[in-house]
């Protein structure tokens, strides 16, 4: 797990990315070269992803993201922590997100 991801901080997608719902399914497209593993690779993300991904808007903390989808899920805190963490993580990396800027 990529030690810069914190459930006290809020991210947003990326500047250099866009997001397109296309037929249900969340699809990333980079703008820019060097998002990603390859360039011109698109990216979907499951059910859950874009569930996360729609609440990534720069204002709520990740804890505060896993206690929303937790009680939209009924589904434990602490287990969709580790999600939105793992995904976050993820996308951090692959610099498809940033941290908010503080507000």
């Amino acid at each position: 797990m990529n030690t810069n991801i914190s459930l006290d901080v809020a991210y947003i997608p990326s500047e250099d990315v866009v997001a397109r719902v296309i037929e249900g399914e969340l699809i990333i497209v980079p703008l820019t070269a060097g998002i990603g593993d390859m360039e011109d690779e698109l990216y979907t993300l499951n059910e859950t992803g874009k569930a996360i991904w729609d609440l990534l808007d720069g204002k709520m903390t990740l804890k505060n993201v896993a206690r929303k989808l937790s009680a939209e899920f009924e589904a434990p805190e602490n287990e969709i922590e580790r999600d939105v963490l793992g995904l976050v993580s993820e996308l951090y990396q692959r610099r498809m997100v940033v941290e908010a800027p503080p507000s």
